[in-house]
C-alpha cells in the first residue's frame, strides 16, 4: 500500500479489500469455493448478468477533516500544512514519510523539507484525493 493510499483509506476512500468484500456481498456474489477448495463460485442469480457497479460516492473531505479536527487536542491547521493534515490522519509527517510521498506523488518542488516542497506537496495531495472523489473546495486546491 503506498502512502497516499493511506491518506484514502484514512478518508474512508480506499478501494482496497474491504471495499470489494462489501461490493460482492452487495451484489449478491459470494466467494465460496467449490468442493475441493477449487476456484470461486457466484451464488447469485443464474443468468443475471454481471452485478451493477455502483459509482464512488463523493466524499466530503473538508467536514470529516474538520470533524477530526474539532476532536483532536493539538490546533493543526490542515488547510495549509502538509504536515498537519498528516498529523490529523494520524500518519506518519517525517520528513522520511514527506519524501516518499512526494515521489509517489511526483511532487519535485523546492529542496526536501523546505517550505516550497511542502505547499507544493499539500497541493498535489488535496488535488489527488479531489481526482479520487474527494469533495475539495476549489479554494483549497
Amino acid at each position: 500500500m503506498g502512502f497516499f493510499s493511506k491518506i484514502l483509506s484514512k478518508l474512508g476512500m480506499d478501494a482496497g479489500d474491504k471495499k470489494v468484500d462489501e461490493m460482492l456481498k452487495g451484489s449478491g456474489t459470494s466467494t465460496a469455493t467449490v468442493e475441493g477448495g477449487a476456484s470461486p463460485v457466484n451464488t447469485g442469480a443464474m443468468g443475471a448478468g454481471p452485478a451493477a457497479v455502483k459509482p464512488m460516492a463523493e466524499v466530503d473531505v473538508v467536514s470529516q477533516l474538520e470533524s477530526k479536527a474539532a476532536a483532536n487536542s493539538q490546533k493543526l491547521n490542515w488547510k495549509t500544512s502538509i504536515v498537519d493534515l498528516l498529523k490529523l490522519l494520524d500518519l506518519d509527517s517525517s520528513l522520511a514519510a514527506r519524501k516518499e510521498l512526494a515521489t509517489e506523488l511526483n511532487v519535485h518542488a523546492g529542496a526536501d523539507g523546505s517550505a516550497e516542497q511542502n505547499m507544493a506537496l499539500h497541493k498535489a495531495v488535496l488535488a489527488k484525493i479531489a481526482a479520487n472523489g474527494g469533495n475539495v473546495p476549489k479554494e483549497l486546491l
